[in-house]
């Protein structure tokens, strides 16, 4: 009987008619859905704006455990572009595809609800894209983050008029209040403070996201290992190239199109790193002050604020750019900043290249 059924839903799709999508027809205009066009429908739902599927990209690189997510976002006409690059527990090659598939999660006993809701019901990818032209796991391993990249269409689903107004952001007894209009950076933003402490967020140009990867995320190998010995995360794998053509291909994998003449600006600095979203609104991390103050232990110790912090650390990584043009030298990780009494003390670390 099963295979009749089967046969004769076949051939009312050859024919135009609903039997793909209906499970039982009940009469009177009612009818009972295929579980999977149900999907298709909440699926639909879920996703309502471009804002929306942002956040789902966010959620998933959270749970994911990542540190730092970067980013990159651009449009040409109608086609809004969304890249997300983050240094998670990523993907396996084989299940590139199917993560996009209906309740297909890596959360079976850790669902997680935040103030957007449930995540973990294996739906959000999949109402990503039912929403949009294209997406796609274009790099990831287990152990190396993720990147994804989705293409959608503004004219069936809307984004915010205004994508380049920042929001503003006060903040009063650890409660924070942002206004703007709710475009890509607010998502981010709203993301940020709600998961300061847990991760960073960085938004801006793809370009933009490459050169802060540079910057931010270089790698501290063993002398005469290589990339695949110490399975290097894919948000590190910019640090490491030599040159611009090199730094061109290592963007090409993970969904960044540059040239090499923009490649050389990036080696170059003058396509400056992003700061964290969080910082870069004024924002503090979960253990900082909004203004310096004095360490309570030895009443003089100062304490930066998170945003100072931020801006400093760029100026030393940048003060160490004339080192590694004259010295064929490289940073294994962000400079250290260390304050006591009267003094402030930073350590680089820093990598030989051949």
């Amino acid at each position: 009987m099963a295979d009749d059924n089967d046969l004769l839903t076949f051939v009312s799709a050859l024919k135009g008619g609903d039997g793909m999508r209906v499970e039982e027809r009940l009469g009177d205009g009612y009818v009972r859905l295929r579980i999977s066009e149900a999907e298709r429908r909440q699926a639909k739902h879920d996703v309502r704006c471009v804002e929306d599927a942002v956040i789902e990209l966010l959620r998933n690189a959270r749970d994911a455990g990542a540190k730092r997510i970067f980013v990159g976002t651009t449009r040409e006409g109608n086609l809004r572009t969304v890249l997300v690059i983050d240094d998670g527990v990523g993907i396996p090659p084989s299940l590139h595809a199917r993560v996009f598939d209906a309740r297909v999660t890596s959360k079976l006993d850790t669902m997680h609800m935040d103030k957007w809701g449930v995540h973990g019901r294996g739906m959000a990818l999949f109402s990503i894209k039912e929403n949009a032209i294209s997406a796609q796991v274009l790099e990831s391993d287990v152990g190396r983050g993720c990147a994804i990249r989705v293409v959608f269409d503004v004219s069936t689903l809307p984004e915010r008029a205004d994508q380049s107004t920042w929001p503003r952001v006060t903040h009063a007894s650890g409660d924070y209040t942002v206004r703007g209009p709710h475009n890509i950076y607010r998502t981010c933003v709203e993301f940020g403070l709600e998961e300061r402490g847990v991760c960073n967020v960085y938004v801006g140009s793809p370009s933009e996201a490459l050169a802060t990867m540079r910057a931010r995320c270089a790698p501290a190998m063993p002398l005469g290992a290589n990339e695949e010995q110490c399975g290097i995360p894919i948000t590190a794998s910019p640090s490491m190239a030599k040159d611009a053509r090199e730094l061109a291909a290592r963007a090409q994998v993970v969904g960044i199109d540059i040239s090499e003449r923009n490649a050389h600006r990036i080696l170059r600095g003058q396509v400056p790193p992003l700061v964290n979203v969080v910082a870069r609104v004024g924002g503090r991390s979960a253990n900082s002050q909004s203004t310096p103050q004095l360490d309570s232990a030895d009443g003089r110790k100062l304490t930066l604020d998170a945003r100072d912090e931020e801006v400093f650390q760029q100026a030393l990584r940048e003060a160490f750019r004339v080192l590694e043009e004259r010295y064929f030298v490289r940073l294994a990780c962000d400079p250290t900043v260390r304050m006591s009494a009267g003094r402030v003390t930073v350590s680089y670390e820093f990598i030989e290249d051949d």
